[in-house]
């Protein structure tokens, strides 16, 4: 069966439902394209904080404080209970070495306009309790929220739906059709769709979509696990990170040398609670290729990792484990724009662990270029065409 849209939006996480919900309020008919289902990918097995003070300051900072003030209206907006949550967050810090890499990721991140300071142990205790007596302390920002992940991507979808948004599901994309450097179209199992705008927000398998026109596209899939605890009374206070996870994230080459197993799998603290109870654990950052599977020994360092920075939590049974694949790009930004010598073929992907936090300013962004042809800020520094010209 073939079919027309004004736009094409490849990969049904939150980033692609994102993007389809703010072009179809605009009034595009959007085709969304989804190999298996929605939040089959990593928004389906990941944690749920919109956390502003694990971004690195500068543009990185500047998207996630502007997709926040999204957050605020975003429930209204879709109509869906997104489990959206003001909650606060801090980042644990163990070493004076930690604290003075932490005080100047602070003073940036404040030049920026976070609301955001530096804790002493005893002050730290005040927002959650059970922490280790061996912290020098934490940082603490009252702006750090979460949501549950999934809702949020359903809801994307169902609020684009209403607008007009067909979304495909179990449907492979076979050849993506170009004249002239003119995006054409695509052909699927299912039939053919023209159209002049393809975006792809694949993830991780973004780059296989780009070899099947030539392009070469810098994302490597990164897996994070994660443990999740039965349900418990309240306990964590937020949104709760270790410095380690920042330097893990952003420096992974210092521990390049390193023969510990934990810092090997990149593992930081990663800690919130749901809101039925659920306590999620984590997290690893490993390079292992399209492998989803949790291991034994990144569950075993992940749980070793959090009780020596909260022993409380060796009270609490585990339940299950997940994992899945976060898209990792060489300098920690996300590929968001046009693609240049290729007209009408868009990038949205490389988000990496910040794709929850993330999503609702990519797809405004990405509505703005292609309704507009700009947007409200300076993206150049995001232009997939840094990697690709």
């Amino acid at each position: 069966m073939n079919q027309k849209a004004d736009v094409v939006v490849i990969g049904g996480g939150v980033i692609g439902t994102a993007i389809t919900f703010y072009l179809s309020q605009r009034g595009q008919k959007v085709i969304l394209i989804e190999k298996n289902d929605l939040a089959s990918g990593a928004s389906g097995a990941c944690d749920q904080d919109i956390i502003l003070q694990s971004k690195n300051p500068g543009i990185h900072l500047q998207l996630a404080l502007a997709s926040s003030q999204m957050y605020k209206t975003l429930e209204k907006e879709l109509d869906y209970d997104i489990e959206y949550e003001n909650t606060g967050g801090m980042i644990l810090i163990e070493t004076p070495e930690e604290l003075k890499i932490m005080e100047d990721f602070v003073n940036r991140q404040k030049a920026l306009g976070l609301q955001v300071e530096i804790l002493n142990y005893k002050e730290a205790l005040r927002y959650q309790r059970g922490l280790s007596n061996h912290l020098v302390g934490s940082t603490y920002s009252p702006q750090d929220a979460h949501v549950n992940p999934i809702r949020l991507n359903l809801g994307f979808a169902q609020a684009a739906r209403r607008y007009g948004a067909e979304i495909l599901l179990e449907t492979e994309i076979t050849k993506i059709k170009v004249k002239n450097n003119q995006i054409e179209g695509l052909e699927t199992n299912r039939g053919t769709i023209y159209t002049p705008v393809i975006i792809n927000a694949a993830g991780a398998w973004a780059p296989s979509i780009g070899r099947m026109i030539g392009l070469k596209i810098p994302i490597k899939p990164r897996r994070g696990q994660i443990v999740i605890t039965e349900p418990v009374p309240p306990f964590v206070m937020g949104d709760v990170l270790s410095a380690r996870y920042i330097v893990a994230k952003y420096n992974p080459e210092l521990y390049n040398n390193s023969e510990s197993a934990a810092v090997k799998l990149g593992v930081g603290l990663s800690l919130s609670q749901t809101r039925k109870g659920n306590i999620l654990i984590g997290a690893t950052r490993e390079f292992a290729g399209y492998d989803i599977t949790n291991t034994r020994t990144g569950i075993k360092e992940i749980l070793k990792n959090a009780t020596r920075l909260i022993p409380e939590l060796k009270e609490m049974n585990i339940i299950r484990a997940i994992a899945g694949l976060r898209p990792y790009t060489p300098d920690g930004l996300p590929l968001l724009g046009p693609v240049n010598g290729l007209n009408g073929f868009y990038l949205a992907a490389g988000h990496e662990g910040d794709g929850i936090a993330l999503a609702p300013i990519t797809g405004k962004i990405i509505a703005d270029l292609i309704t507009d042809g700009k947007t409200f800020m300076d993206v150049t520094a995001l232009s997939p065409n840094r990697f690709l010209m």
